[in-house]
């Protein structure tokens, strides 16, 4: 079942005293003179989907790699899916700099919990963050035992991002957890069964010995006055990023990944079984460019990953065009093919260790065996009926060796098996020559037109005249004349 956060705010606890606008308890280091501090400004708005996790993680990771220190997250959501929300949660805490949130309007339900994973939460005068109850994906109630473990759940992973801030915690599993009572220094801030939701003074009341804010560092009326305190007027530059189509995009073909690598892994197969360069190649390629496109625009695959992909298809057509029937150069190139493409899906921050035991690549791996699946039933079903059909004779001999003899005429393999010609191959018993070495798979020649083909006994030398003997996966099954004319003398 998908949970999401609580769209609907809840009461907000008339227990909690008014307080005055308060100015940043925390200053950060102004750049020296002529010097600007680069500040990326991420946006959390409306509902909280994956398209806004893929614009945050990309932002996160590209602070990563251009040496900046601070993100700003300038939020304003009623709230959104849960399981995006705890990705981004994720992301924050993998990121080595520090991140901010800035809630411009409000930060409801999964917006609260996202800011309270951030190193500091500032607020506009009339910003609010609370009533983060999680519910059903159709916005109803869940049955409590699946919502004690959903708090207990969250709630440890709000305590491993913010053991360093005394109250989040429980300010957190106030926003929750309506049976939670929380009370601090002899005051009840929420009874039971309600939800916490709190003013930007609310927040910046202090509690304790010595004196913390319950959950603010800041209330500021604009962003600029928020970056112009913490680094000076004039001593920032800004980068903002926004979610795009593209972003959607990625969405959608992230979730028919599995299809698309099953799909460019089956027209790869099918150019492999054909003659030169066609149409199932290029289409082959193009498909499984889609996974690539689609995990950078994720924020997930780098060019390394593309460098190691196109090294793969090189040494994939060298196999077709130079070395046929040779095996080596195809093997080393899907499995570089394959490898590349587990890394564009694996989610691997720069500058950081590859968690090899962890997650990090189960969904790559279970992503391109569902695709492995799809491509061998594919292909089971393709070398069954593909070459019968006339897509077959158009699409692949006419465009890629030229117009081929067709004298379709019934024949009989070498065994005395009765076989028929699929249209436009040569027939049983036409000769021609090896142009390539067999080992047992290579190329041949009838008629000016080359064919796929395999030997049945053995290896031919390229240069040897051949005989038809049968027809096998989209190859011809041939054997030197020479062998043929012996076993009939």
């Amino acid at each position: 079942m998908l949970f999401c956060c609580s769209f609907a705010g809840a009461a907000q606890d008339e227990a909690l005293p008014d307080a005055e606008a308060v100015e940043t308890v925390e200053t950060i280091e102004v750049q020296p003179s002529g010097e600007k501090t680069a500040v990326y400004i991420l946006p959390v708005k409306d509902q909280i989907t994956t398209p806004t996790f893929y614009i945050l993680r990309r932002g996160l990771k590209l602070a990563e790699e251009n040496g900046v220190d601070t993100v700003i997250i300038q939020m304003n959501t009623p709230g959104g899916v849960l399981g995006s929300t705890l990705d981004i949660m994720e992301a924050i805490d993998n990121f080595s700099g520090e991140v901010y949130t800035f809630i411009d309007s409000e930060a409801i339900s999964a917006g609260a919990y996202i800011s309270i994973s951030t190193d500091r939460i500032y607020f506009t005068p009339k910003g609010i963050i609370g009533a983060a109850e999680a519910v059903s994906g159709n916005g109803q109630d869940i049955a409590e035992s699946m919502q004690r473990k959903l708090n207990s759940y969250i709630q440890a992973k709000v305590r491993s991002l913010t053991e360093e801030y005394r109250y989040r915690a429980d300010v957190m599993r106030a926003m929750s957890d309506p049976k939670f009572v929380l009370e601090i220094d002899g005051e009840v801030l929420k009874k039971e069964d309600e939800l916490l939701s709190l003013t930007a003074s609310e927040a910046m009341k202090e509690y304790g010995e010595p004196p913390q804010a319950l959950l603010g560092s800041g209330i500021y009326d604009s962003l600029d006055d928020l970056l112009s305190d913490l680094y000076g007027a004039g001593n920032y530059e800004v980068v903002h990023f926004e979610v795009t189509w593209s972003e959607a995009l990625a969405h959608y073909l992230n979730t028919i990944a599995p299809i698309l690598l099953g799909a460019g892994m089956l027209c790869l197969f099918i150019e492999f079984k054909t003659p030169g360069f066609g149409v199932f190649g290029i289409l082959g390629v193009a498909v499984l460019g889609l996974v690539f496109v689609s995990s950078h625009l994720a924020g997930l695959a780098g060019y390394e990953a593309l460098l190691f992909f196109f090294i793969g298809i090189a040494l994939f057509f060298v196999e077709l065009f130079l070395f046929p029937g040779l095996i080596f150069p195809a093997l080393i190139g899907i499995i570089l093919i394959l490898g590349s493409l587990i890394w564009s899906m694996a989610d691997i921050w720069p500058d950081e260790p590859i968690d090899w035991e962890g997650s990090t690549f189960y969904g790559p791996v279970f992503n391109l065996i569902i695709g492995m699946i799809i491509a061998v039933i594919g292909s089971a079903i393709v070398a069954r009926y593909l070459p019968k059909t006339w897509i077959w004779n158009k699409l692949v001999l006419q465009s890629s060796v030229g117009e081929p003899p067709a004298r379709p005429r019934a024949g009989s393999t070498s065994d005395g098996t009765p076989a028929s010609t699929p249209p436009g191959w040569p027939n049983i018993g036409d000769r021609g020559k090896a142009v390539s070495d067999l080992f047992p798979n290579g190329e041949v020649d009838f008629g000016g037109n080359r064919y796929q083909a395999k030997c049945k006994l053995s290896t031919i030398e390229h240069g040897t005249a051949v005989v038809v003997v049968g027809y096998q996966d989209f190859a011809l099954t041939v054997e030197p004349i020479s062998n043929k004319e012996e076993s009939h003398g």
